[in-house]
């Protein structure tokens, strides 16, 4: 059996390809690999606290290795702080082959992480490469997921949607330019129960912001 770690974001897809590696009976996941932002204390983009997103590693049963960014850090600053996130899995988990991610459709995402990963001695994955984003979304509900809407980009998606739980009304009410996977950044998640977690994460939806005159931030708080 092939161990691999993966890209976890804390949302929809990340926990989508999850479920799709542990059915998997060739390869098993031993460690997520998440970016936090430094002073904000929170995984990066998304927005979550910290506070969460350990809740999340440990409903999983699975260790988090932590990439730590500066916040509105460059992209060499970012690529820099990736492999060295590649260097910790190393070390930490010498027996890992492959990194795992979450990715959907988009051809220029998926073409930059496989040149991040092509000297690294790592084998990029993509467990839900090519699957139509609708029956996705379809699934994540139907199979018991519960998730929230922590950032929506308002040039995209109307900030209401912010704090809105992923659920059959939401998928109903985006509007048809909008991917209902949100693959093209419209909107982040963060998922706090489903068939892979032990548990689930305690949350309630707390206040909105608008960060950049543009994206709005729901801050989920832990009970």
């Amino acid at each position: 059996m092939r161990e691999l770690v993966l890209s976890w974001s804390g949302g929809k897809d990340s926990s989508l390809a999850l479920q799709a590696l542990q059915a998997d009976s060739e390869v098993q996941v031993v460690a997520l690999l998440t970016s936090v932002t430094a002073g904000y204390d929170r995984i990066s983009i998304h927005g979550v606290r910290r506070a969460l997103l350990e809740a999340q590693a440990a409903a999983l049963g699975l260790p988090l290795v932590e990439i730590t960014l500066q916040p509105a850090c460059s992209n060499a600053a970012y690529e820099a702080a990736f492999q060295q996130g590649l260097a910790t899995i190393r070390e930490r988990f010498p027996a890992v082959t492959e990194l795992a991610f979450g990715d959907l459709f988009l051809e220029d995402v998926r073409a930059y992480r496989e040149q991040a990963l092509r000297e690294s001695g790592f084998t990029p994955r993509f467990p839900l490469w090519g699957s139509p984003t609708a029956a996705l979304a379809e699934r994540f509900v139907r199979d018991g997921f519960v998730a929230h809407l922590v950032c929506v980009d308002t040039q995209q998606l109307d900030a209401s949607f912010a704090g809105r739980r992923y659920d059959d009304a939401l998928l109903a009410d985006l509007p048809p330019a909008v991917d209902p996977c949100g693959e093209r950044g419209e909107f982040h998640t963060f998922v706090s129960d489903g068939p892979i977690f032990a548990r689930s994460i305690a949350c309630g939806v707390g206040p909105v912001v608008i960060r950049d005159e543009r994206f709005a931030f729901c801050d989920l708080l832990a009970r």
